[in-house]
């Protein structure tokens, strides 16, 4: 009976060490090695072909088309879509206290950054966004009330490209106003290496948000300084409408992340960053753009199209 017992206690102690730490047994440990190193190996293959990635270069990507400023001209230059109206503090619509710029954007439908491109010709030069000081007689662009209009981007993945156009449901009229060059998402090795950027069309949402250096918030559960990841600004997708299935929480517009040069003791545009695959799956412009397109859009239903090229856009058939 006692080497009975002594022989039991030897298996058991035998069980135990052979499980090791954390209760896995050599076979599991080898197993969960395993799949670790091929996740590691997926990682660095992707790492290395995002790094040999490069957008197509033909002449559909190298097309440019701007005629967003005639949305900011006067004259007969300005867009059918824009009407001018100059500044008075006292107006018909609004009764027992001036009206400011803000008051104007809400009767109008048009975003106060909107009107600060157009004030006197700013969109020349450096929009006032902070104070849009106007005086009397001052003259600006607002969206013609009487143009039911809606805007479209098209994001092309292969080309890393992106139209803007506005439309008009009801003369059935859409016009290119201009084209971007986009940062997209880097490739995903658990997706065939596709792009982390999700393919479909998505309404963008009304949680945007401005950013300025020193402005912190919580990204992927850490506290970081804003303008470090989202560049000046936010345009969120809000809802799948195609029906792919992509998921639109936390994917949207959003500028060139920025970094603090040590040296010249100030923040620059990592604009490099544009033009590439290097996001988590935003679409990324440079500073000028998405401040330009964020002025314009906020106020309008705007769709956006994701395709692998821009011959499978659905809404909107390109001619080249």
């Amino acid at each position: 009976m006692l080497f009975a017992l002594i022989g039991v206690i030897a298996l058991v102690k035998k069980g135990f060490s052979s499980k090791g730490e954390g209760g896995q047994t050599p076979i599991e440990r080898e197993k969960l090695i395993s799949s670790e190193e091929k996740e590691a190996q997926l990682k660095e293959s992707a790492e290395r072909i995002s790094e040999l990635l490069k957008p197509i270069k033909d002449q559909v990507a190298s097309e440019e088309v701007d005629q967003v400023w005639r949305l900011f001209a006067f004259g007969k230059e300005k867009s059918p879509i824009v009407e001018t109206v100059r500044y008075k503090s006292r107006v018909p619509w609004l009764k027992g206290r001036s009206a400011w710029i803000a008051d104007y954007a809400a009767y109008y439908a048009t975003s106060r950054h909107f009107i600060a491109r157009s004030l006197n010709g700013c969109s020349n030069g450096r929009p006032d966004y902070e104070t849009q000081k106007v005086s009397p007689g001052d003259q600006f662009n607002v969206f013609n009330p009487g143009r039911n209009v809606s805007f479209y981007l098209l994001v092309d993945l292969s080309r890393c490209k992106m139209w803007f156009y506005y439309c008009d449901p009801e003369t059935k009229e859409s016009e290119l106003l201009k084209t971007y060059n986009v940062g997209l998402g880097r490739l995903d090795p658990g997706s065939n290496f596709a792009s982390l950027t999700p393919k479909g069309q998505f309404l963008l949402g009304d949680k945007i948000a401005i950013f300025k250096p020193g402005v912190k918030g919580y990204f992927q559960g850490e506290e970081v300084e804003m303008v470090r990841v989202f560049g000046t600004r936010w345009l969120p997708f809000a809802q799948e409408m195609s029906g792919e299935g992509g998921d639109p929480r936390g994917y949207g517009f959003h500028g060139a992340p920025w970094f603090f040069d040590e040296e010249a003791k100030s923040y620059k545009e990592s604009s490099e960053t544009v033009e590439g695959y290097e996001s988590d799956g935003c679409i990324r412009l440079k500073q000028e753009d998405i401040e330009e397109l964020y002025s314009i859009v906020i106020t309008k239903p705007t769709l956006v199209e994701v395709v692998t090229d821009y011959s499978q856009a659905k809404l909107i058939k390109k001619n080249h």
